[in-house]
This record gives C-alpha cells, sequence and structure tokens, in this order.
C-alpha cells in the first residue's frame, strides 16, 4: 500500500513517540547499611536511561511520603535532576530505617518509569537491582511498583509532603540527630549553623560533611567523607541528598559513590 507524504509523517511522529517509553516493572523491602558496602547481586546488568530527555514540571517531581502494604512507611524524592531517593523504614516502625530505593527516572504524562532501580537494603539483603513503574498526578499523588530480578515486588502510595514547596531553612535543620537502622546501627548526626555535617555510629565509623541548600522542598545537597579507622570505606567521599521534615524533626540523609557500591543512610529524629 502506497503511503503519502502525510501518512509518512504521521508514521514517523508516532515512533518517535512510542520510542521515549521505557518499559518498567515494581517496588520492594529493603536498604544497604550506610557504612559498609555491598555488591549487587551478579547475573544482572542495570540498563541506563540518562540518554532520555528530563521532564518537565509537570513530572513526578516533588517530595513524597507514604505508605506500602507490608507496614512500611516511604518518604522520599523525585528531582529534576532525574534522579529519585525513596526512604522507608522497618515494618511497623516508622522511626527505624531499613533501606533506600534510588536511580533516574522518565515521566510523562502521568506515567513513570526506571530501569536502572537499586534498593540498598540495611535488612541483610544487600544492594538489589530492580525496575519501577508508576503513576502520578503531579504534587498530589505518586504510586509506585518496584520488581526486582530475583521475581519479588513491593508496591507503596504516596501524597505530595508539605514541605514540597518549601525554601531550604537551614536554620530549622541545625541541632543534633539520633536514630537507629535495621542492621542495628546506632547513628547520631550533628548539623552546625554553617552547614557542617558530623556523625558516627556505634560501630566507631565516623563521618563529616557540607550540606547546601537546594531550590525548595527543604532539600540539600550533601557530601559526605568517612572516617579512617573503624570505617570500612577508608576515607572515600560520596554525594546525594538531604531532607528536613519541619512536623516530626526527623533529617533524611543518603549519599552514595558514583558507581552506587557505597552508601551512607541515616534517619533521625531530634530529642
Amino acid at each position: 500500500m502506497r503511503m503519502t507524504g502525510a501518512h509518512v509523517l504521521r508514521g514517523l511522529l508516532a515512533l518517535g513517540m512510542m520510542s521515549g517509553l521505557v518499559g518498567c516493572g515494581s517496588f520492594a523491602n529493603c536498604f544497604n547499611s550506610g557504612f559498609a558496602p555491598a555488591a549487587c547481586g551478579r547475573g544482572h546488568r542495570e540498563s541506563d536511561v540518562s540518554f532520555l530527555s528530563q521532564p518537565t514540571a509537570t513530572s513526578a517531581e516533588g517530595r513524597w511520603t507514604g505508605t506500602t502494604p507490608t507496614g512500611r512507611t516511604v518518604a522520599g524524592l523525585v528531582l529534576e535532576d532525574g534522579s529519585y531517593w525513596l526512604f522507608y523504614s522497618a515494618r511497623g516502625n516508622p522511626t527505624v530505617l531499613a533501606g533506600l530505593v534510588q536511580g533516574t527516572r522518565t515521566s510523562h504524562s502521568g506515567s513513570f518509569g526506571s530501569s536502572n532501580t537499586r534498593d540498598f537494603n540495611l535488612e541483610g539483603a544487600g544492594i538489589r537491582a530492580a525496575t519501577m513503574r508508576g503513576s502520578y498526578v503531579p504534587s498530589k499523588r505518586f504510586d509506585g511498583t518496584i520488581a526486582y530480578f530475583s521475581g519479588d515486588t513491593e508496591s507503596f502510595t504516596s501524597t505530595s509532603d508539605a514541605d514540597a514547596e518549601s525554601v531550604p531553612n537551614l536554620t530549622q535543620v541545625i541541632g543534633t540527630y539520633t536514630g537507629l537502622r535495621s542492621d542495628n546501627h546506632t547513628i547520631t548526626v550533628t548539623v552546625d549553623s554553617t552547614g557542617t555535617l558530623s556523625g558516627h555510629a556505634s560501630g566507631g565509623c565516623t563521618v563529616v560533611g557540607t550540606l547546601s541548600p537546594r531550590a525548595k522542598g527543604n532539600v540539600f545537597q550533601i557530601s559526605v567523607t568517612f572516617g579512617s579507622g573503624a570505617c570500612r570505606q577508608g576515607s572515600e567521599t560520596i554525594t546525594g541528598v538531604a531532607f528536613y521534615d519541619a512536623v516530626t524533626q526527623r533529617l533524611y540523609i543518603a549519599a552514595l559513590n558514583h558507581t552506587r557500591t557505597t552508601s551512607y543512610l541515616f534517619l533521625g529524629t531530634k530529642p
């Protein structure tokens, strides 16, 4: 069948739109020890979606708070740079950190997809490779499902956090925080008026770092350097994000190295 010029153009446009879609999978129940690197499961390669065009302000970008069907709380960020950082708690205990789900994504017209999801689990599973897919209503709702390469899945539902549009306020963040993680580490972190961070874990590892404000959401860019001695990472420096929940007075911190094989994860509350 012969196609006219107009038909050819419409066909090319349709193919172009289809090629921008990312096939994805689902969420799970995991997190890595922020002080101890873990190896990813063998035999799996993550797919890079960094070549995809970045979403606009109508994407899933924002700060989100929610739950999983397995009794975990979820709190996290979808940022304008294409990354997402989703903290999750132990089952039935929102103050005990159990893990972080992180990756890069594409989101368009209410659909969310990520093919390079990693779950940094503090409950013994280490770092797990996965994919994620979901749906969202900008600034209102974000729901997702994580599908692990092992075959496990978990889902979450969340709504926009009250601080999503707040200007970062370092004065609110100043203070000392204590947190317990599912790997039985108790961690204390102190932030001073200059944005300097210092922390130590019950196992003896210490860190120092800095916080600098991002555009909104009470979100900060963070750099963390491990102390020598008790830290398995030596003096490695890693980067990531931090955000403060003014209602619960909780500070969330997640930093990773470039290859996402080392992490520093923290959830703590002011006394």
